[in-house]
């Protein structure tokens, strides 16, 4: 992993070695946002915006937290690096990197 979008919080919902899914997601997510009332409303949570390479976890991790009746959540669609492109390289069509978004290294 090369970095993440400046002020993300890392809650994984899969990670190496074994790329097993976290369990306690949805609790994380949860715990993260009643950490900061100031982001609610009191009725509604508030935008959860999910983001891994290319963007295929983060839509699964997505509808995770639908099922569990979470609102408001998002996927970056091409992710943090993009697809490969023809030489089999990343961060070189799209992706939040490629877009000049601001993010930081890890």
């Amino acid at each position: 992993m090369i970095g993440h979008p400046q002020g993300a919080v890392h809650i994984p919902w899969q990670d190496d070695p074994d790329w097993a899914c976290n369990p306690r997601f949805t609790e994380d997510i949860q715990s993260l946002i009643a950490d900061d009332e100031d982001k609610t409303d009191g009725e509604h949570s508030p935008p959860i915006l999910l983001i891994c390479r290319c963007g295929e976890r983060s839509l699964e991790a997505g509808k995770r937290l639908m099922a569990d009746g979470l609102e408001n959540v998002y996927n970056v669609e091409f992710g943090f690096e993009g697809p490969l492109d023809d030489k089999r390289r990343r961060s070189s069509v799209s992706g939040w990197r490629f877009d000049g978004l601001p993010w930081q290294q890890f």
